[in-house]
């Protein structure tokens, strides 16, 4: 029997966490993790592999939602390689976000963030806070997050779904403990495991999305069979760069998380949320 899979994207401010939960979920060292002044993915890289019995694709992402410095044409090139790695849609989105002092810096990139998802695709997203050897003694984190007005919002548009890990301290701790990263790993993918369910067994996808599997499709057919599939994505990549000279980052981004959220399963059209 196939595993089922699971392709994730993760979205989150430079700095959050995002490689090193990658790392940490992954198991194996495929993800650089920076730790000098400037940290932070600068490239979207997605690696896979079969973990409990699911196959699981992790696409880390730059801070689309930060002011990076990068230029433009940059931060869009990557945009464009997300979608592609990630097509023809994701399951799940995490919105990673650390333990902290919920300032206004941390919630004017989450309401960026807020700003490009339309609200039905809050039904494929769950929070995960990372750090969480800053979570307060005897306190879970969905009580951390209820203090904070902000994240409550935020949580509540994910259905309640969050959770914590910490890339450091909790790797050794019991396996059924609360401040374990196996314990919470697991209740991670139960959650995405649901959100599938819920979804009628399907997953996020857009036009854009849907565009791009069609043209990735084409673009493999295209190459000899000794070309490897990573070559067809990154001649589509070119294309699409080519084919969108004045499109701007926040349309590119709108693009690939706005607009009518459809779910697609068993590659076919289901039906589109919010729609009779």
């Amino acid at each position: 029997m196939d595993e089922p899979e699971r392709r994730i994207v993760v979205l989150g401010k430079i700095g959050a966490g995002k490689s090193s939960l990658a790392k940490n979920i992954i198991g194996e060292k495929r993800f650089e993790v920076n730790h000098s002044a400037t940290s932070g993915t600068s490239k979207c890289k997605a690696e896979s592999k079969s973990l409990s019995q699911r196959s699981i694709t992790f696409v880390d992402t730059p801070g689309f939602f930060d002011n990076t410095g990068r230029s433009e044409e940059d931060m869009k090139r990557e945009i464009v390689k997300c979608i592609t790695e990630c097509a023809p849609g994701p399951h799940a989105f995490l919105i990673v976000l650390k333990v902290e002092k919920y300032t206004a810096q941390e919630k004017a990139v989450v309401e960026k963030m807020t700003q490009y998802f339309p609200e039905d695709a809050f039904r494929f997203t769950v929070v995960l806070f990372t750090h969480g050897d800053q979570l307060p003694e005897e306190t879970t984190i969905k009580e951390f997050v209820q203090k904070s007005e902000a994240l409550s919002h935020l949580v509540e548009k994910c259905s309640g779904r969050c959770h914590v890990v910490d890339n450091k301290y909790w790797n050794n701790s019991q396996q059924e403990d609360y401040r374990s990263n196996t314990f919470q790993i697991k209740e991670l993918f139960n959650s995405i495991d649901k959100i599938v369910e819920v979804n009628n067994k399907g997953y996020y996808t857009s036009d854009m999305l849907h565009a791009v599997t069609t043209k990735l499709e084409k673009e493999k057919a295209r190459l000899p069979p000794e070309e490897s599939p990573q070559k067809a994505k990154e001649a589509l990549i070119d294309s699409i760069m080519e084919e969108t000279p004045g499109v701007g980052l926040k349309t590119l981004l709108e693009m690939f998380l706005g607009g009518v959220v459809k779910v697609v399963r068993d590659g076919e059209l289901w039906g589109s949320l919010g729609l009779e």
